[in-house]
């Protein structure tokens, strides 16, 4: 009996989450063919907004901590590199022109940069003058992190973890097991400052990201350069916050091949 109640909880779980999400296209696929449906559970503006909120915490901590836009040539520079790439992110979805983008660099020893939904972006000085990127290393950096607001990553990432989460209260429900919640606000913080992404959001983000870069007029293979940059930083594996890329050769053939291949969008761009 237990066992025919278990069975049914799990099933009344499964159809509980499938009823709750809807497949979408969150981007066009490009000339890098990225064009994979997302199944998704929150919706675009509620993880806008939480993301708005955490950003407004984020940046008020960085002015009271005095970390914030301290240096305005590099602040200059950071801000005109993502002009144009943002220009050119309506190629992949013609909403992000409506997007309230904002740029901010922050001041810290980090290797980072993140772009949450909506466009609200920033990058740590230590990307800059530890690795002393060029402007179109910069460009594979920020595009990248561009190209995972444009395809919704963490968005995606939330609904896999409420599909989950649903999945385990409706059944914690009928056995008698206990809920479980979070706040939203919070999931959209945990999936960007500690969560690592998948490997395949990594990879469309590389792939997208190039092809920002060469559409804007970045030499798109420097996605290559900034790679070998990184992983020799880091005694030839990658931060961190870079854990679950592909495999340094792999990625780098990779973004290799879909450098060339959007090569001539970029000769295009220079003309």
């Amino acid at each position: 009996m237990k066992k025919s109640i278990a069975r049914f909880a799990v099933a009344l779980a499964l159809t509980a989450v499938a009823s709750a999400c809807q497949t979408v296209h969150t981007t066009s696929a490009g000339a890098v063919g990225v064009d994979r449906s997302q199944m998704m559970m929150v919706s675009e503006r509620e993880v806008e907004q939480a993301s708005d909120r955490q950003y407004d915490e984020v940046i008020a901590d960085a002015r009271r901590k005095g970390t914030l836009n301290r240096d305005p040539a590099q602040v200059g520079r950071i801000r005109a590199i993502s002009t144009r790439l943002i220009a050119q992110a309506v190629a992949f979805r013609e909403d992000s022109r409506r997007w309230q983008w904002e740029v901010n660099v922050i001041s810290s020893d980090e290797l980072n940069a993140w772009c949450m939904a909506g466009g609200k972006m920033a990058v740590y000085s230590g990307l800059i003058d530890e690795l002393r990127l060029t402007d179109a290393e910069l460009a594979a950096v920020m595009g990248h992190e561009i190209a995972h607001a444009l395809r919704e990553h963490v968005r995606e990432q939330i609904s896999r973890q409420m599909a989950a989460n649903m999945g385990i209260s409706v059944a914690g429900v009928l056995l008698g097991v206990g809920e479980l919640g979070q706040d939203l606000m919070g999931m959209v913080g945990k999936v960007t400052f500690q969560l690592p992404n998948s490997r395949l959001h990594e990879t469309e983000a590389d792939r997208i990201g190039v092809e920002l870069a060469a559409r804007a007029g970045y030499d798109p293979h420097a996605a290559v350069s900034l790679w070998d940059k990184m992983s020799a930083r880091a005694n030839g594996s990658p931060p961190q916050w870079l854990s679950t890329h592909p495999a340094h050769e792999s990625r780098r053939r990779d973004l290799a091949e879909y450098a060339e291949r959007v090569e001539p969008l970029y000769e295009r761009a220079r003309r």
